[in-house]
């Protein structure tokens, strides 16, 4: 039927539902003049809780001079807390020395370990930066040590080897060829000279580990163990033979010099005579 006078007003007046002044605070509105606020959260001794639920302690982390301040969880491993310090610091965790208690194990967490909440880790280790940075001075010193070497006179230019040098080439010298290296041969190597300026010859007899030394006057055979080590310079001018010493002692006066040795045989001759034997 027809609608009584007065509904449509009566209707203005009833209090809306969905968060009208005349609402239910319980519509999604806290009540005028009441503060609204959050839920606690359970408090952690050890420096609070991760996202994940996780207990957190606060740490210090000390290297080089420096503190890092660092929140971490305690279910983490050693492995774990020492790549968060290598991207604090930049150190690898092969590089680091982690100490708390003693030597921190990779293996454990830091709960196991019983690490509290505010403790220190003190971490010991360089950079590849800081090695290298201590390296450069180092190669730098050696490279400076050999150069000054090469600025030593050569032994062909010293006084003692230019009195035999000075009498030039043997008549009976050996061929030489120059840029390649050869086995030794099955004849003695002869046609030289010792620092007396008399014709010398060596065999190398393989079988007996031995050295022969052979001048006019007598053969010294030299087992091979006796012979501590080999130096030879090419002959400035000749640079198809060489010069070479025998170390039969400790100091200078026991090496036995040999002139005009050919060049293709110098490789050979150390190898045998130090025991390497790649020719053989």
């Amino acid at each position: 039927g027809p609608e009584e006078p007065g509904m449509e007003a009566e209707a203005q007046e009833l209090p809306l539902g969905c968060g009208g002044e005349g609402g239910s605070p319980a519509a999604g509105r806290s009540p005028e003049g009441e503060e609204r606020r959050d839920p606690p959260q359970a408090s952690v001794s050890n420096g609070g809780v991760a996202e994940g639920g996780q207990e957190l302690v606060e740490l210090k982390v000390i290297w080089n001079k420096n503190k890092y301040d660092v929140r971490f969880s305690l279910d983490s491993t050693g492995a774990e807390l020492k790549q968060k310090i290598h991207s604090l610091t930049g150190l690898p965790p092969a590089m680091q020395k982690v100490m708390f208690k003693g030597l921190l194990p990779e293996d454990k967490t830091l709960r196991e370990i019983k690490v509290t909440n505010g403790a220190k880790i003190m971490v010991v280790g360089s950079t590849i930066n800081d090695v290298l940075a201590v390296n450069t001075p180092k190669e730098a010193a050696q490279q400076e040590v050999k150069a000054e070497e090469n600025k030593k006179e050569p032994l062909c230019r010293q006084k003692q080897h230019r009195k035999v040098l000075d009498k030039g080439k043997p008549d009976d010298v050996m061929p030489s060829v120059k840029g390649v290296q050869e086995r030794l041969p099955t004849v003695p190597l002869s046609g030289m000279y010792n620092k007396s300026g008399g014709k010398v010859r060596l065999t190398f007899k393989l079988e007996q580990d031995q050295l022969w030394i052979g001048t006019k006057e007598r053969t010294e055979k030299l087992p091979m163990g006796s012979i501590k080590n080999v130096v030879s310079e090419p002959i400035e001018g000749h640079e198809d033979y060489h010069m070479m010493a025998f170390q039969l002692g400790p100091t200078e006066a026991s090496y036995y010099w040999v002139y005009w040795v050919p060049t293709q045989y110098v490789d050979a001759i150390k190898d045998t005579v130090l025991g390497k034997w790649q020719y053989f």
